[in-house]
């Protein structure tokens, strides 16, 4: 099939010129006399690769691209110019041209030209269908993996994603489970209706319990008017409570009501009103031993625990770490303007042999770091954080033996022992507060000080 080429000159003799080396070439040619007609010809021909002078009466060549680029005009335009200075080129560039060719040229170099803008364009055709087929195969919902654990996790999120059942989701900090909470949520039919998340271990038991369930005016000292709480604005969509395992018992008697009755009553209310949520709960803790050990109660265990997914580690599939590494690399690219076009087979490698005790959200920070320190196009190995190249997680941490400051010693001890407190009770703040002999906002406090995930 020919390809439609359309050329714009107020110069009837290139343009006679241009039809027959193209047409001898096998290219379909349509020509205008400047930018105007040549619109006009772009609302009824679908176009392959445009040609156009940048000095034209009408409406010249820079204008041109304006308005094309105004009509999302999605094809290739190279402008051309007897008159063209490397300013002008690059002022069509900045316009959206794909090229620049100056006048006066040979047909052998018009057809060259041509011919890289077809590769070019097929190249992109080819991304653009591999970057599609990737999405397909191993992203869900902003999800990345293609190891069979998380393609079964895929398959039942589409399973339970209509219904109103609970789900409890488990894994370690960092796996990703809220992605799979708003996976949930986004694939069924309270996907118009808000998600609403909260941590329960983020507030102290007075006002989490305002922040779930509201309260009314004069409730307490600082309650000037009535406020609806997280649960009435979750109504027709989904609650998702993050770290439920440290919700205070008090609360978990409240939260037990609306899972039961699907009412919820402000703090200072004396009246009900009736809700329609999912509840969508995730902990990083043993909920079955927290019931043992009498932190968590059972009946409300058993509510959420009708539908359990368990999320693996990061160590658990392995397989799904260059597909994640590269994804953070395009991502971060972006997001930090800088170009990186991958990462080096031992970088690699490296990332592959380390255990990653921070999951996924490790694997991001490292990828950042990296990128932020390094000057190169490709991640190398020498350029990850010491404990990654050694293969070991770090777990007990530092002191600055180099320096006398009691102040960075101090800091430092203090880290070291939030970390081995947070190990100990896989990552429960509430039981981690209590060994440390600090409040539980102390804790939160310091971790956000210290950058403890």
């Amino acid at each position: 099939m020919s390809k439609n080429i359309l050329v714009i000159d107020d110069e009837e003799n290139l343009r006679h010129m241009l039809t027959l080396v193209l047409g001898k070439a096998g290219y379909a040619v349509s020509s205008a006399a400047d930018g105007k007609e040549a619109l006009s010809l772009t609302e009824t021909t679908a176009f392959d690769v445009i040609l156009c002078d940048l000095r034209m009466p009408k409406m010249d060549g820079l204008a041109f691209l304006k308005s094309a680029a105004a009509r999302s005009l999605d094809v290739p335009i190279v402008v051309m110019s007897a008159y063209g200075t490397i300013d002008t080129a690059v002022d069509a560039m900045k316009l959206g041209a794909a090229d620049y060719i100056s006048k006066p040229f040979k047909p052998d170099e018009i057809l060259l030209k041509l011919a890289q803008i077809e590769e070019r364009n097929r190249l992109r055709q080819e991304n653009i269908r591999l970057r599609d087929v990737v999405e397909r195969t191993f992203s869900f919902q902003n999800i990345i993996a293609k190891s069979q654990s998380m393609h079964k996790i895929f398959d039942t999120i589409r399973k339970i994603a209509e219904y109103k059942t609970t789900v409890l989701i488990t894994g370690e900090s960092g796996t990703g489970k809220e992605l799979i909470a708003r996976a949930i949520h986004y694939n069924g039919q309270r996907k118009h209706k808000p998600m609403v998340a909260i941590n329960c271990g983020g507030l102290p038991e007075n006002l989490l319990e305002s922040e779930l369930f509201g309260h009314v005016r004069g409730a307490f000292t600082d309650a000037s008017k009535d406020k609806k709480g997280l649960v009435q604005e979750a109504t027709g969509g989904t609650l998702f409570l993050d770290e439920i395992g440290e919700l205070p018992l008090s609360l978990q008697v409240k939260l037990l009501r609306v899972l039961q009755d699907e009412l919820v009553r402000p703090v200072g209310s004396t009246h009900s009103s009736k809700v329609d949520v999912r509840i969508v709960a995730a902990t990083a803790l043993d909920l079955a031993q927290a019931v043992q050990d009498g932190s968590f109660r059972d009946d409300l265990f058993y509510r959420i625990n009708v539908l359990s997914i368990r999320v693996p580690t990061l160590r658990e599939r392995k397989e799904d770490i260059p597909l994640l590494a590269n994804h953070f690399i395009e991502k971060l690219g972006k997001r930090l303007h800088k170009e990186i076009r991958g990462i080096r087979p031992d970088a690699l490698q490296s990332l592959m042999d380390y255990p990653w005790p921070g999951n996924v959200r490790e694997l991001e920070n490292v990828i950042e770091r990296t990128m932020v320190l390094t000057e190169r196009l490709e991640i190398c190995r020498n350029e990850l954080p010491d404990e990654v190249r050694a293969g070991t997680a770090s777990t007990h941490g530092t002191l600055p033996v180099d320096s006398f400051s009691i102040k960075a010693n101090t800091a430092a001890m203090e880290k070291t022992l939030m970390q081995k407190a947070l190990l100990e009770t896989d990552n429960n703040r509430t039981r981690a507060a209590r060994l440390l002999e600090i409040s539980h906002p102390t804790l939160l406090a310091k971790m956000k000080l210290y950058g403890i995930s």
